[in-house]
């Protein structure tokens, strides 16, 4: 896929974006970082989540893989202020959404998504947390954890469980603020310094009115955020690996051993060759993924978008690592671009489903297209 004019354009402004923003992470590490959040709104940024012709997939993996190439911090802010926030855009009643997507895009307030559980991981499917009728309203009792932005965010998009024993089919979601009675959590110390949390909802009190979609058909919801952003994690990884290899190639244009650079010996000159030909076919299929999307193609998304995903994060990681080996100690110093890009990568593997559950969808769609093909017991 070859970028229009715009597109590249929009890249490069938020590669600028990025580095300009560089200087405006004073949060603690592990906290939401607020001032970064409202700098990408008045960069512009967060007004491109919903624009009024409908998010466009390519347009927000570009923005991400812009930003990762500069500054990851801001490009993690960005994304986790469209994935806690799209379910109120696409579901929300108009005088909820009305009340919450206006302060998001200014960088008032933070969302969160909160789906997974602890003794759920990545199955949907197993959620615990119920939801009980409580006249108009409901009441959430149940524990999410790994949830990104808490237990600091303003509101959060809360995946409950309103009919036991039916699966994906008996998931509601629902919209709770922050500061809601009954509502407590505390943070999670990662290896990279990324604002997540556990919360426990204890009978949380929750209007009727902050249903989100339809009583039993909050899966629908989840999968529709997570059917647009799961292209733009493989987007975020390829600016990750972009940064890791630009580094690699102007080091080792550079540095001079045993008389010469050591781009001239031939095991440097090809691990930078087969970093630059993975990075950019894993950045291909992450575009192809995301045009797919936005030509309102189904069919061929799911699987795009979980090889997308899955390609793009184990080429980060494995470019990334070679551009270590490239610089050798260096890399690993504190503070170094290329030590944080190692750490900040390796989540990538894991949210918004496991490279494992990545494969797992591929082989699912494949035997699916088999069946397609066929003939049923009347063709000859």
């Amino acid at each position: 896929m070859t970028l229009t004019t715009e597109q590249a354009a929009l890249l490069e402004r938020a590669a600028a974006v990025g580095a300009d923003l560089a200087a405006d992470s004073t949060a603690e590490p592990g906290r939401v970082d607020r001032r970064l959040i409202a700098a990408l709104a008045g960069a512009g940024l967060l007004g491109r989540l919903y624009p009024e012709k409908g998010v466009s997939a390519i347009d927000l993996c570009l923005i991400r893989q812009g930003l990762a190439r500069a500054n990851p911090h801001a490009e993690t802010a960005f994304a986790l202020q469209g994935l806690g926030s799209h379910p109120i855009h696409q579901a929300a009643r108009p005088e909820v959404a009305d009340r919450w997507i206006p302060a998001v895009m200014r960088g008032e307030a933070v969302p969160a998504f909160a789906l997974t559980e602890p003794g759920a991981g990545s199955d949907a499917a197993g959620l615990e947390l119920a939801a009980e009728r409580d006249g108009h309203d409901w009441r959430l009792s149940g524990e999410k954890t790994w949830i990104s932005n808490a237990p600091e965010a303003d509101v959060y998009v809360v995946f409950a469980r309103t009919t036991p024993g039916a699966g994906a089919r008996g998931v509601s979601a629902f919209l709770v603020p922050g500061d809601s009675p009954r509502l407590s959590g505390t943070p999670i110390e990662m290896v990279s310094p990324h604002p997540i949390g556990t919360i426990v909802l204890d009978g949380v009190s929750v209007p009727g009115e902050h249903l989100l979609g339809e009583t039993d058909r909050g899966f629908r919801v989840a999968m529709a955020t997570l059917d647009l952003f799961r292209p733009s994690v493989g987007a975020f990884a390829v600016g990750m690996a972009e940064a890791a290899l630009d580094l690699a190639v102007r080091h080792a244009d550079s540095r001079r051993a045993f008389g010469r650079e050591i781009y001239e010996f031939q095991a440097v000159s090809h691990t930078l060759a087969d970093m630059a030909t993975r990075t950019t076919a894993a950045r291909l299929l992450v575009y192809e993924a995301a045009a797919a999307y936005d030509q309102g193609d189904r069919r061929s998304l799911t699987s795009l978008a979980a090889m997308a995903k899955l390609m793009a994060t184990e080429v980060a990681q494995t470019v990334i690592d070679g551009a270590i080996q490239v610089l050798g100690a260096r890399g690993l110093e504190a503070g170094h671009p290329l030590a944080q890009l190692y750490l900040d990568v390796r989540a990538t593997r894991i949210y918004e489903g496991t490279s494992e559950i990545q494969r797992d969808i591929i082989a699912r769609q494949l035997r699916r297209a088999l069946a397609d093909e066929e003939p049923t017991a009347s063709e000859p």
